[in-house]
């Protein structure tokens, strides 16, 4: 049995960052069918660039739209194949051997209901399950697990029936009736670029000398040599710089374990949810040798540390990696992406039918570009989480519809996601 995480002290709970959260109900269903299911939702927080993530290599307009910064399977680091139409981002061969082995699946083109570039409504839009920003003061996934009925087994134990949050403010996707309880890893998650510069905007308007503090302290960040392995490859890179990508990694690492550890746990919880920052890539993205690059090498250890500390749970384990929109087709004039519409969604784990790509491809071409700026969306999200609640923890349908993910009778559930 893998060793439990440290109890939570105060501090921790002050120090913490991101998000976990974890449920232990059951639907008895699944017990009758001899399975005891696993869910764990990834948040990333910032908007992924999908198509950095996983590049549409047989699109013939792909070249001509990234240019030098499309992913290529001939380039200098070469993407790794999928199929015979799309290829991974090389930072992530733990994910690739997932999908060889059949444990994962990569849906594109896809997109929450929502279509502006507000990260807040659409972090809302994303972990409410509502449609609209600003209409659910609870998560659809807290709502889900008040789908399921529990059974006597599930509820012995010491953590089976209980919640837990990572961080000092439970995120929306858990909030409602579900209790919840709070952990958080000792280690303090560095902050990113995007955090600094939107506390910076706040502070030139209330607290100028403050504001010029933080100023000197990024010009001097930008100045320290530091260790090159932890530096970006662009001067305007803060979140390399000045966190470190080690410290990423050993904070995206940590969180992933702790969760795998509590929902591995015989008598711990079967659904959670973690939450990790920074994929906000404005300027210097790197999708094949920088920022984005070292973020997603972080992202794939933190997978393979999940695989590893479920043990034999993992046969029984789906995870699903979402963002609240993707970033713009083209690279910007500081070699970045702004916000987006459609991405891609990542599923890992050992129950799911892997080896597949789900796409309803719109193309890259100028004129198939939403808003003439976008990939466009041609699959809802709502559909894939549906799917997968329905078919891994037993949620009817008629209750996704209803309740989990309210006005969304047009949006039936993906079939085959499931082994």
């Amino acid at each position: 049995m893998p060793a439990k995480p440290h109890a939570a002290t105060r501090r921790d709970l002050l120090l913490g960052s991101g998000a976990l959260f974890a449920w232990a109900f059951v639907p008895k269903i699944a017990r009758a069918e001899g399975r005891d299911p696993r869910f764990l939702t990834i948040v990333l927080r910032g908007a992924l660039d999908g198509l950095a993530a996983v590049a549409p290599v047989g699109d013939p307009d792909w070249i001509k739209l990234r240019g030098d910064n499309a992913l290529r399977l001939d380039g200098a680091t070469p993407a790794l194949p999928l199929d015979d139409f799309f290829a991974l981002n090389p930072a992530m061969p733990n994910l690739h051997r997932l999908y060889r082995a059949g444990q994962a699946i990569l849906v594109h083109g896809v997109a929450t209901p929502y279509r502006e570039r507000s990260h807040f409504d659409g972090q809302d839009v994303l972990q409410s399950g509502f449609a609209r920003p600003g209409r659910a003061d609870t998560g659809w996934l807290n709502r889900a697990l008040t789908m399921l009925e529990p059974d006597d087994r599930v509820r012995a134990g010491t953590n089976r029936g209980r919640a837990f949050a990572v961080g000092p403010i439970t995120p929306l996707v858990v909030r409602g009736p579900a209790p919840v309880l709070s952990w958080a890893p000792p280690r303090l998650p560095p902050v990113s670029d995007d955090t600094t510069m939107r506390l910076l905007d706040l502070y030139r308007h209330t607290d100028p000398t403050l504001a010029r503090v933080l100023e000197d302290r990024i010009d001097l960040a930008a100045l320290t040599p530091g260790n090159p392995q932890d530096r970006g490859t662009g001067k305007n890179d803060p979140v390399i710089q000045v966190g470190g990508i080690n410290q990423v990694r050993a904070y995206f690492a940590e969180a992933a374990e702790a969760a795998a550890q509590f929902l591995a746990t015989s008598d711990g919880p079967r659904v959670g949810a973690l939450a990790l920052d920074g994929w906000d890539t404005h300027n210097n993205e790197g999708a094949v040798n920088g920022r984005l690059s070292r973020l997603l090498g972080a992202l794939d250890a933190a997978l393979a540390a999940i695989e590893t500390n479920m043990g034999g749970a993992w046969n029984e384990t789906v995870v699903t990696l979402i963002t609240e929109f993707g970033r713009t087709a083209r690279i910007n004039g500081t070699e970045g992406t702004d916000h987006g519409t459609a991405t891609v969604a990542l599923l890992v784990g050992g129950a799911l039918n892997g080896g597949q790509v789900i796409a309803d491809w719109p193309g890259v071409k100028e004129s198939n570009l939403y808003e003439n700026r976008d990939l466009k969306a041609t699959t809802d999200l709502r559909a894939v989480l549906k799917g997968l609640l329905r078919d891994h923890l037993r949620i009817e349908e008629q209750a996704l519809m209803a309740d989990v993910f309210p006005d969304s009778e047009g949006v039936k559930p993906i079939e085959g996601c499931l082994a």
